[in-house]
């Protein structure tokens, strides 16, 4: 056969998420309060968020149990498929085993209903009326979408601009769920106004677009925001997958010496990668971690180790994290899910100790891959999974020149059925193989620095 799929029927969906932060390498760094310099408080939080995530944020607790009604709906595609590419592996003439978790089953196409579906259910039994988000490529906004009508609430999506324009099937796929989608940065909230004021012709981004949700969320009775990745509640929701792929490699007696997953804020990366890093530090295990991210927003491979705000307009919190600066607008990259300026405070504490690696490709050597990987496989990724397609075929390429027998294990987290447009670009020759300069890079941290410090805050 082309390719193995495991029996689904083996595995069990899970019945608790992983949380790391008890095994970081060390603590994480507290979130600021930029009004007054503090470290936040959990009840802090309680304005934005429910305060059953709250307490998982702040979790000291290993593992959270996953709640019944959660898991019933995550039965409804869950567990989902782990693949060998063998036309791959073949083609490559490596010697390296290649294996994906495919999270494009779900509902919306992509991994992150695990969390929107956790969310949608814990703001709904704390009487929850409204939630709002924000956006990139709308596999998020998507997804929250049929998490809300399931459990009853509105929703009002903020989706970047450009991709707003490039996948208005997206917006469709919310609006058939009920969601109101609206392109950001908008005239609803001042957040968008200024924005607009200063750049009418600005394509957005998911700092400008968390603004707007944020604003909008605390100006409005009974609403609460929602996020897709980057703070801990969100990406320990996401461990479902990490936690069926070891029990699926482990029925086949496999085990990755590699796990690669793309990064925009961190989810689908965290969510396949954190349980194997916990078997590693509980069996003294030397497993690689490898997180791919576009040269478009390298957070991770060119930005610094910072207190950030986690948007454009300076209402989050500041977090300790890989940055490229707040101020960061993207080039208009069809990975829309990769612009993001920031990389989860989890993720950057253990890519700062070493435990993970990180490297980053153009879109138009992502895209190549991708239409590769279709060819030979059937499954057509979207462009943020193309990134760990793209850097599972260069580690199986390294394999071949070491001839190093390893397994490599990446997340598919979604299909690319509704992102066309970007492999119709490429085919045609016109996608751009953009790269962020340096000196821009630069000057975005200098000027996040500069305004934390002019605020009289000690973030050191």
């Amino acid at each position: 056969m082309a390719k193995t799929t495991l029996i689904e029927s083996e595995v069990e969906v899970p019945r608790t998420w992983y949380n790391i932060l008890p095994d970081l390498p060390r603590k994480l760094p507290p979130m600021i309060n930029p009004a007054t310099g503090e470290k936040i408080k959990p009840r802090d939080l309680e304005m934005l968020f429910p305060k059953s995530l709250v307490e998982q944020e702040f979790s000291g607790k290993r593992f959270i149990k996953i709640p019944e009604e959660v898991r019933e709906i995550y039965a409804t595609y869950r567990p989902t498929p782990l693949n060998r590419a063998r036309r791959l592996e073949k083609y490559l003439k490596t010697p390296a085993k290649i294996y994906y978790k495919y999270e494009g089953v779900s509902a919306t196409g992509s991994h992150k209903v695990n969390t929107a579906l956790a969310q949608a259910y814990y703001n709904s039994r704390e009487g929850v009326e409204r939630l709002t988000t924000e956006t990139g490529a709308g596999q998020w906004g998507s997804a929250l979408a049929f998490a809300s009508n399931i459990f009853g609430i509105d929703l009002t999506v903020f989706m970047v601009k450009v991709s707003y324009n490039q996948k208005p099937l997206r917006r469709v796929i919310m609006e058939i769920f009920g969601a109101k989608v609206v392109p950001s940065p908008s005239t609803l909230t001042e957040a968008g106004k200024k924005i607009l004021e200063i750049d009418p012709d600005t394509s957005g981004s998911l700092g400008i677009a968390i603004s707007e949700a944020i604003e909008f969320a605390v100006k409005n009775e009974n609403t609460k925001y929602s996020l897709g990745s980057v703070l801990n509640h969100v990406l320990l929701h996401q461990t479902v997958i990490g936690e069926e792929a070891l029990t699926q490699m482990r029925s086949i007696d496999e085990y990755p010496d590699v796990v690669i997953g793309c990064v925009g804020g961190g989810s689908n990366f965290a969510g396949l990668a954190y349980p194997f890093y916990r078997e590693m530090i509980d069996k003294k295990l030397e497993t690689k971690f490898i997180a791919i991210e576009s040269t478009a927003a390298p957070s991770l491979t060119k930005g610094e180790f910072i207190y950030d705000f986690g948007d454009t307009a300076r209402l989050t919190p500041l977090l300790k994290m890989y940055s490229l600066g707040h101020q960061f607008v993207p080039n208009p990259i069809h990975a829309g899910g990769l612009r993001y300026h920031g990389s989860a405070p989890t993720l950057s504490i253990l890519k700062e100790e070493g435990y993970v690696e990180a490297r980053a490709y153009n879109q138009v050597d992502v895209m190549e891959a991708a239409t590769l990987f279709s060819r030979l496989e059937g499954i057509i990724p979207a462009p943020e999974s193309a990134h760990a397609v793209k850097g599972a075929m260069e580690i199986a390429k390294e394999a071949k020149k070491k001839g190093e027998e390893i397994t490599i294990l990446f997340n598919l987290s979604g299909h690319g059925l509704l992102d066309l447009s970007a492999y119709d670009e490429f085919l045609k020759g016109r996608l751009q193989p953009y790269e962020m300069e340096p000196e821009k890079i630069k000057r975005f941290v200098e000027e996040t620095k500069r305004a934390i410090k002019n605020m009289g805050i000690n973030a050191d």
